[in-house]
């Protein structure tokens, strides 16, 4: 029997590939596991948590455009007027930034707030004089005074059958007199310039001379003029002595009615020498108690100047 010969052929080994594929395999292991983990934090979370974390990778930006956006739109929609509404967005606040104030329209609003507290008190105190007054008692009707844009403005008007003046005549009545020193007393010390307007109704005249409603509303004015100047107003404080005849009536439903036949004296609203009010508070005039008055607790800035202020929008942290 022949012998059998079995050859085995021992191949060569491919060499040794190292160990970078399990560190791939690591990163992969560990990458999977951090986003289940991910996964399973977030739902667990509440959405009070969600939005605290949406909102701790939120940065907050300023902007000095209104609408959303600063590109070509601005923000706006073809379609509709305004700012389109981002779905994804987080809600944002807007809030407005005063403009800064500069010397001068700090001291505009100061004096303002002295303006407007001396009109207040010389309306309260002229109402306590003549309410005190017995010579003055059921002449309360026949005055209004009011705070108007122009200024303080105290009105002399027939009422109820008392007439200030004569029918067709500038001579002043005794009681219209009267009422006219109280008037005096209270604006002979502030600084203002004063403005008088006559005004009547509208029955017209029946005069071969020509004279007219015009010539008496101005004449009337001009007696009052006289009288508050004989009671102690400088000349120089009249800025204006005005006749509008029935132009301006104070019904302008029932232009006869006597309402209208008025004379009208106005304390002109930053007007007036103020050099003594225009220091600092400490140097401001006392009353006449020797007390320094109060400032107004709501400061008024001067009318028409309407200034843009600038926004920033900061997202909420609701």
């Amino acid at each position: 029997m022949p012998d059998i010969v079995i050859k085995k052929i021992k191949k060569g080994g491919h060499g040794h590939h190292g160990g970078a594929w399990k560190v791939a395999y690591a990163d992969f292991v560990t990458a999977m596991m951090a986003f289940f983990l991910l996964l399973w934090l977030l739902s667990s979370a509440t959405e009070e948590q969600l939005q605290g974390v949406s909102m701790y990778f939120t940065p907050e930006t300023i902007s000095q455009n209104e609408s959303g956006s600063g590109g070509l739109l601005g923000g706006t929609s073809l379609a509709e007027e305004g700012s389109m509404p981002s779905e994804f967005g987080s809600p944002t606040i807007s809030m407005d930034i005063p403009p800064v104030e500069t010397p001068e329209q700090r001291e505009a609003i100061r004096v303002a707030q002295m303006e407007e507290q001396e009109f207040n008190e010389a309306q309260e105190e002229l109402l306590k004089a003549i309410e005190a007054n017995e010579e003055l008692q059921g002449l309360e009707k026949n005055i209004r005074i009011e705070n108007t844009d122009e200024g303080l403005r105290i009105q002399i008007l027939d009422e109820d059958g008392t007439a200030m003046f004569p029918s067709g005549s500038a001579a002043m009545a005794e009681h219209t007199r009267l009422l006219l020193q109280q008037v005096a007393a209270v604006i002979e010390n502030m600084p203002q310039d004063v403005s008088i307007e006559g005004h009547t109704d509208a029955v017209p005249f029946n005069r071969t001379d020509g004279y007219s409603n015009w010539e008496l509303s101005a004449d009337r004015a001009l007696a009052t003029r006289r009288a508050l100047e004989e009671m102690g107003l400088q000349t120089a404080r009249f800025a204006k002595v005005a006749g509008l005849s029935d132009t301006d009536p104070l019904l302008p439903e029932a232009p006869e009615n006597e309402s209208n036949r008025r004379i009208s004296i106005t304390l002109l609203r930053g007007t007036g020498e103020r050099s003594e009010l225009a220091g600092d508070g400490e140097n401001a005039p006392a009353a006449p108690n020797g007390t320094v008055p109060a400032a107004p607790a709501q400061p008024q800035a001067p009318q028409g100047e309407n200034q843009r202020r600038p926004t920033f929008s900061v997202p909420s942290q609701q």
